[in-house]
């Protein structure tokens, strides 16, 4: 049998050089694979083995806080005034809230009046959807009933008012108010001592008495300082009148005695 022309014979001793070689290098690729980082199947297997790297999400800023207006009442009363600021998430439109006494205390007097700047999106709401809005999201309150309407006129022009009953354990009727007629808008409610019917001209005279400063809105603190209270004579309620009364009965029981 003839051989083909290309067949190269090999020594035996060549023959063993390449064997030698050829396992080297198939020992050498072993290694290689086994390794985390060597080879195709290690750097396919290499990013799941190694540890997840924990990653931060940036810190998102709180809204900045509403600094409070001067929103101030220029009538006196035995309750301390309350103002505060925020920003309504409904509407998105600041709304300052002064406020004197408690709905739940019917022996003294309670006024809340907010002050919301800019026009709100929407169909205006009506006085009655308006103070059953602030009475829930406010003091906790349902309006149970309600009584007539009106209007009063103010140094911010007319402003409607309705007759409203708060719930809870003494039902407590207040007048409800909203004013239409300036670039901004004030409602709340007067409450009269003693569960007394709330007078008209009791809630003008506080409306006339609101006073503002707001540096960072010109505008609405100029219509407050511009805005001339209508023609009325308004009772001053000073601490010593208050106090007479209860020092003249207390002085008549020790004369009794």
């Amino acid at each position: 049998m003839e051989r083909p022309t290309n067949w190269v014979t090999l020594s035996p001793g060549a023959l063993g050089r390449r064997l030698v070689v050829a396992s080297a290098l198939i020992a050498l690729l072993c290694v290689c694979a086994w390794q985390p980082g060597g080879g195709q199947n290690a750097s396919a297997a290499g990013p799941a083995a190694r540890p997840l790297e924990p990653r931060y999400l940036p810190a998102v800023p709180a809204p900045p806080p509403v600094a409070a207006a001067l929103f101030d009442l220029a009538e006196p009363g035995i309750d301390p005034l309350r103002v505060s600021a925020a920003i309504d998430p409904r509407t998105g439109l600041r709304e300052d809230v002064l406020s004197r006494g408690e709905v739940a205390a019917v022996e003294a007097p309670a006024l809340r009046v907010t002050l919301t700047r800019g026009g709100e999106p929407g169909a205006v709401p009506t006085l009655f959807v308006l103070m059953a809005r602030r009475a829930a999201s406010g003091p906790a309150l349902a309006v149970i009933k309600t009584g007539s309407r009106d209007h009063i006129r103010t140094k911010f022009g007319v402003v409607e008012t309705l007759e409203i009953t708060f719930g809870g354990p003494v039902p407590r009727t207040c007048l409800g108010f909203v004013s239409r007629e300036v670039g901004f808008r004030l409602d709340g409610w007067l409450c009269a001592p003693l569960g007394q019917p709330p007078r008209a001209y009791a809630l003008a005279c506080t409306l006339d008495a609101l006073s503002l400063l707001d540096l960072a809105d010109p505008e609405t603190t100029a219509a407050f300082s511009a805005a001339a209270p209508a023609t009325r004579t308004c009772p001053v309620m000073k601490v010593a009148a208050v106090s007479g009364p209860i020092a003249t009965a207390g002085k008549r029981s020790r004369n009794k005695k």
